[in-house]
């Protein structure tokens, strides 16, 4: 609830520090005191436009500041908060500080830490609730009647949120499956013609290193097949260079014993002989390795050619190809499974489908029977506030499948007849200000258990009315605000003397300075505050004596 209310510089208020509490607290005061001013200051917190005006004339800038404290802080602000990264120690109220320059601009803050006016906005909802002249939020907004119907029938719209979430699951899975089922499909006459090219070519891995070797060697055989012919006839014969010196080893060996240097000469040609023979060996082989067939040759190349033609038409490695032909047969066998997977996906999507609309009628069914209690429940308000010959409609209606939800297949919005026999229409199509007000404060009391922003502020829900409908107005507002905090700005003696707290707004004048204060007024404060609103400029003793009535009924 708001505890606590700082204002610095604002129109016609200086400076000004309120406290509130628990209960209803009424603000009165004389016409053009400034209840106005209040309002707009604590506007300027709650997010709303930043407005130069507002700044009092001769100063630069000026703030507002306004302390909250919860026993637990509501789901939806700290949900806010967590999202734009504020950290609010659990326990810690809210400080929301707000800033206006005189040129226009504005800084906000919550707990000293700087944020967007959009998080004021978005928070403010769950802070403070006004109803007033131009309400066109809170209970007027029908994007909020819907919720407010489920708190009072009790539904269980948790688990029909869960249902829709479930069910949204099911069919994006099956949706999913089905475009690549689709997809695959209409690939899958490339597949087939694919995957028989490369079945036909078989590649396996390792055979284009294998292939481009072979291909390597066979051409360098073709390059120096001319020099090993002309070589091996240099070899052969009996005039060969080796058969030579075999010839002279075996003369030489003959005289050998005749000298020791015919001995080491033999040695060495021995050694020649057997250094040419191993020459004339590895001549042979390598003629046999470099052999070429130029028809092998051309074979290798072809299929070197291809696997790389085909590995270039994939986009791959040549070595890559065996693992695109299981890619493949995959894929082709997933077009088969697919379709099977797509029967129990259609069967889970239907499941959940029916899940849901067994609860969404459930929820229907709830907010059918909840709408006419509320109904009953409104009208029973209606007359003592003066508004008997009005009637209350919860309309409940059923959706078109694409505006189904999490919140169910239904719209709800309160509807009023002002007349009998007068056409339902929207809260504030047809009602005038105060009438507004009352049909708000009505809702409001048969609503009463199901919750709602921490801070209640009715402006001049008493316009027009008097009597026994402004002591009804009174009574109602007491009662709302016995377990909560409810704020009323009020010229109703009789709402006045309802109120746990009671603050007087006046303004006053020194010279061409003009003030705004605020005072929180002690009994005596109160009778005499409001035997004025009894009895005008002047207060008499019969006013004094009829307010001391109205503070002892209450």
């Amino acid at each position: 609830m708001l505890t606590r209310l700082s204002i610095r510089n604002i129109v016609l208020i200086e400076s000004l520090d309120l406290d509130f509490g628990r209960g209803l607290g009424v603000l009165t005061g004389e016409t053009g005191a400034g209840k106005s001013i209040l309002l707009d200051a604590l506007g300027l917190v709650l997010g709303n436009r930043a407005d130069s005006g507002l700044v009092r004339s001769g100063e630069d800038k000026a703030s507002v500041t306004a302390s909250f404290d919860f026993a637990a802080l509501p789901d939806a602000i700290a949900a806010s908060l967590a999202d734009a990264d504020i950290e609010i120690e659990p326990g810690e109220g809210l400080i929301i500080r707000r800033q206006v320059k005189a040129d226009g601009g504005s800084k906000a803050f919550i707990n000293d830490q700087p944020v967007g006016v959009a998080l004021l906005r978005e928070i403010a909802s769950a802070l403070v609730e006004l109803h007033g002249q131009h309400d066109d939020r809170g209970l007027v907004n029908p994007r909020g009647h819907r919720v407010l119907l489920d708190r009072y029938s009790g539904a269980d719209t948790d688990g029909l949120a869960r249902a829709w979430a479930q069910w949204r699951d099911a069919v994006g899975k099956l949706e999913k499956a089905r475009e690549t089922v689709d997809q695959a499909k209409a690939d899958q006459d490339l597949l087939l013609a694919h995957l028989a090219e490369l079945t036909a070519l078989e590649p396996q891995a390792g055979e284009e290193a294998r292939l481009a070797e072979t291909r390597a060697s066979m051409q360098k055989g073709e390059k120096l097949s001319g020099d090993l012919e002309d070589l091996r006839h240099v070899w052969e014969g009996s005039d060969s260079p080796l058969a030579s010196l075999r010839v002279a080893a075996r003369k030489l060996d003959r005289i050998a014993p005749e000298h020791p240097l015919l001995a080491e000469a033999l040695a060495a040609l021995d050694r020649a002989v057997i250094e040419a023979g191993e020459a004339e060996d590895k001549l042979q082989a390598a003629a046999d390795a470099l052999e070429h067939d130029p028809m092998a040759l051309e074979a290798a190349e072809t299929r070197l050619f291809e696997l790389r033609a085909i590995a270039r038409k994939h986009r791959c490695e040549v070595d890559e190809l065996p693992d695109k032909m299981r890619e493949m047969r995959s894929a082709l066998d997933a077009i088969e499974g697919g379709e099977a997977e797509l029967d129990s996906l259609e069967a889970a999507a239907k499941e959940a489908g029916r899940r849901y609309m067994e609860k969404a009628e459930g929820i229907h069914a709830a907010r059918l029977k909840a709408a006419k209690a509320l109904d009953k429940a409104v009208a029973a308000e209606l007359a003592p506030l003066k508004l008997d010959a009005a009637s209350f409609l919860t309309a409940v209606g059923k959706l078109p499948e694409e505006r189904w939800g999490p919140q169910g297949i239904d719209s709800v919005e309160f509807l009023i007849a002002t007349n009998p026999g007068a056409d339902f229409a929207p809260l504030n199509k047809i009602a005038s200000g105060g009438e507004l007000s009352r049909f708000i404060l009505a809702l409001k009391v048969a609503l009463a258990e199901q919750g709602g922003a921490a801070t209640v502020i009715f402006d001049e829900i008493d316009r027009g009315v008097g009597g026994a409908v402004a002591s009804a107005i009174g009574e109602r507002l007491a009662r709302l605000a016995s377990d909560g905090q409810l704020l009323a700005v009020t010229h109703s003696p009789q709402v006045a003397a309802r109120g746990s707290t009671h603050y007087m707004i006046a303004k006053s004048s020194e010279g061409t300075v003009t003030r705004t204060s605020v005072v929180l007024l002690d009994q005596a404060g109160r009778q005499e505050e409001i035997a004025r609103m009894l009895s005008g400029a002047e207060v008499t003793p019969e006013a004094r004596a009829q307010a001391d009535r109205l503070l002892e009924g209450v």
